[in-house]
């Protein structure tokens, strides 16, 4: 860890250019350019409120807005989504490189995990634009949302660091991949309330993580209340042990890249 943190303010300007070079090559041509980062989650919610509104009733609880429910799941799913896509894929991208000069490969994940948490940062301008337009409110608890977010990101760049390992080895990672974040989606409270799955089924749900940075989340959006002991701690172990993971998957098989080319 101290020699990631070294390494990352050694390559910081490094670290900085591949996040700008990420934006420059997204929004090239784009009309709209950076607004879609805040127009994509927008109309992802529209399209999926007009699908489910009707089949997805917040049932156990009619003051909770879908909305705004809908949304703060999108957010925190689409993040990891990406993220973790791009992550994947960013050592074997960048395989030119790597075989020019010496650089920290972790860097590479690292770096699209920034680039994509900027845009996170963005598409929080529309979820609080819901949360006033259908007059949820805010409220002091909001300052604790850091804490799921950092959580968030911490497993995010773990699973990054797995993925893009993976990926070196066994390229079929990529489409097998694209399924597993399907069936993810699917798993994750997103568009439907836990409460309408089987009770036999819940806990199986439950061990996905992503619930736990969603549940805390929600917690403060929508319930206005501080999350309870237990879900700070879900949000921590699952942050901080799959990247301690990640990195020592990461670290132990780095040196067997560049056979791999």
């Amino acid at each position: 860890m101290k020699n990631i943190i070294y390494s990352i303010k050694k390559y910081k300007f490094l670290l900085f250019q591949l996040v700008s070079r990420d934006f420059k090559v997204k929004y090239k041509r784009s009309v709209l350019g950076i607004i879609w980062s805040l127009l994509y989650p927008l109309l992802t919610m529209s399209v999926l409120a007009l699908v489910f509104t009707q089949m997805f009733r917040m049932s156990n609880n009619p003051d909770v807005n879908y909305l705004v429910y809908l949304m703060s799941g999108l957010v925190i799913f689409n993040y990891f989504s990406e993220a973790s896509n791009l992550a994947m894929s960013s050592v074997v991208g960048n395989f030119s490189l790597i075989n020019k000069v010496y650089i920290p490969k972790y860097i590479f994940p690292l770096s699209k995990c920034l680039f994509v948490g900027i845009n996170f940062l963005l598409t929080l301008i529309p979820l609080y634009a819901i949360i006033f337009l259908t007059g949820t409110g805010i409220n002091i608890n909001h300052l604790l949302l850091p804490f799921a977010f950092i959580c968030l990101f911490m497993f995010t760049l773990g699973v990054g660091f797995i993925l893009s390992t993976i990926s070196v080895f066994l390229r079929d990672m990529f489409y097998i991949y694209g399924v597993v974040i399907t069936l993810l989606m699917y798993m994750t409270p997103i568009m439907y309330d836990l409460s309408i799955v089987p009770e036999n089924l819940q806990l199986l749900f439950k061990f996905n993580p992503l619930y736990w940075f969603i549940y805390f989340s929600r917690d403060i959006i929508l319930y206005n209340q501080i999350p309870a002991i237990n879900v700070w701690i879900y949000c921590l172990i699952f942050g901080l042990g799959t990247l301690l993971i990640g990195m020592f998957v990461f670290k132990k098989n780095q040196d067997k890249f560049i056979y791999y080319v």
